[in-house]
């Protein structure tokens, strides 16, 4: 699926490059690995090549498909109901698990809506950094163009709700 060289999307830890694609011995048993270094924090991962789709490492998302992304920031749709904020969170937790650049939209429009009605608690701050953080990586790098840019027009997107 990747080869050495290839960006890639992890879950959760954004875009990451492919160094190396190694054959490790595991419980006796030669397993294939990507070994991927996520560029935000230079952390390496190590990721059995048969379950890279299981976790969800994903290609870069498409640029003609960034209008969809500007769609979601856009919209009004909250998609997670009130409740309390732990039950949020865990909602929110899992769309960015699932490394879906357009879960991750949402979750950004949606606690920043959140913001402007309430204060966020300290897992929801923290988790709408991450958002943020990981759209505006994967975005800059896609239209290769300053994250600094890409903060600039997420901005605006998102002041057309408020």
């Amino acid at each position: 699926m990747f080869k050495t060289g290839d960006l890639a999307v992890y879950p959760a830890h954004g875009v990451g490059k492919i160094e190396s694609i190694e054959t490790k011995s595991i419980g006796g048993k030669k397993q294939d690995f990507y070994i991927m270094r996520i560029l935000e924090n230079d952390m390496k991962i190590m990721i059995p090549i048969p379950n890279a789709e299981t976790v969800g490492l994903r290609e870069l998302i498409d640029s003609q498909d960034i209008p969809k992304v500007y769609d979601i920031l856009k919209s009004r749709e909250i998609s997670v109901n009130g409740g309390t904020w732990n039950r949020r969170y865990r909602e929110y937790m899992e769309k960015i698990k699932t490394g879906s650049i357009y879960e991750l939209a949402e979750v950004l429009r949606d606690l920043t809506v959140l913001k402007g009605d309430k204060e966020l608690s300290f897992g929801e701050r923290k988790m709408l950094d991450t958002a943020r953080t990981l759209l505006l990586k994967e975005l800059s790098i896609v239209l290769d163009i300053s994250e600094n840019q890409i903060e600039i027009e997420i901005g605006e997107l998102l002041q057309v709700m408020t």
